[in-house]
């Protein structure tokens, strides 16, 4: 595959985005027929997995066309801007978890403290969540299509236009608020206030913003498709932390223990965040961040 660039005005990298974050999203309410169905509703999974694997593939050959092939030195293929290579690969799958492991020490001590981890040494778990709907979506099918869409496809328009560390913060906007499309879930369906609904869809953008230019932020530095997808299926395991339970726990000591290991955990991540991504550990040569 020839090496190219992409080469467009600022304003229609971000036009661009904003197209694939809009047919994205419409594409989990295209066909189905009963909308009242929730979307954990296993036809409504079903459905979304069609159309968002279709989307998945249909999207990454449109930017193909809006890149230029080029001779310069600097140039790469189609495939490395998508992050999509085998250099460096092995790394990308392992570093990038065992650092967003690192930040959620507090919670992972919290699963511990609870008896959690007991269930992941046992073989029916790991049946039962390959057959479960929910946890395909959550684990395989999201991380997979969403990271596709809104890093490997965006980053490579955004980051000519605006560079790396513009477009860090700025491709988890797209991402945030293709997730305020549950509000109209959580109205219609669920029938919650509309005011209820738009707190915790508030909430949902941030944390997913936040998440988002997480996730930019290592595919930068990697180069690695799957890094952001790892770490994007830890994180949905994980949930957001359940500072609640641990403030609330009934013993002391152990309260103590569990607030200081959110509190290392956060100090070690922020010390290994840079040299953990070091790009060179991911022979990344595309991406300057």
């Amino acid at each position: 595959m020839a090496p190219m660039i992409f080469e467009l005005q600022s304003w229609q990298s971000v036009l661009l985005c904003l197209l694939f974050s809009v047919i994205y999203v419409g594409s989990l309410y295209v066909g189905i027929d009963d909308k009242k169905k929730n979307r954990d509703h296993p036809d409504t999974i079903k459905h979304r997995f069609i159309n968002v694997s279709i989307i998945t593939v249909i999207i990454p050959i449109v930017l193909f066309f809006f890149g230029t092939t080029s001779d310069a030195e600097s140039a790469h293929t189609f495939l490395e801007w998508l992050g999509i290579r085998l250099h460096g690969f092995i790394p990308s799958l392992i570093l990038p978890l065992i650092l967003t492991m690192v930040l959620f020490l507090g919670p992972l001590t919290l699963h511990y403290v609870d008896g959690v981890f007991r269930i992941y040494l046992e073989p029916r778990y790991w049946v039962n969540s390959l057959q479960n709907l929910i946890w395909i979506r959550n684990h395989i099918v999201a991380p997979i299509t969403e990271e596709m869409i809104y890093r490997a496809c965006m980053l490579p328009l955004l980051v000519p236009s605006f560079g790396t560390g513009w477009s860090v913060f700025l491709c988890p906007l797209f991402f945030g608020v293709a997730h305020f499309h549950h509000m109209i879930e959580k109205v219609i369906i669920a029938k919650e206030p509309v005011s209820e609904a738009f707190k915790k869809s508030l909430f949902q953008l941030g944390f997913t913003t936040v998440f988002g230019a997480y996730s930019a932020f290592l595919f930068l530095r990697t180069g690695h498709f799957v890094a952001p997808v790892v770490v994007h299926a830890f994180c949905n395991h994980m949930g957001f932390p359940a500072f609640q339970e641990v403030m609330s726990h009934p013993n002391t000591e152990t309260r103590h223990k569990l607030m200081a290991s959110f509190v290392i955990g956060l100090v070690m991540w922020m010390a290994l965040l840079y040299p953990i991504t070091s790009p060179f550990l991911y022979s990344n040569d595309i991406y300057d961040l």
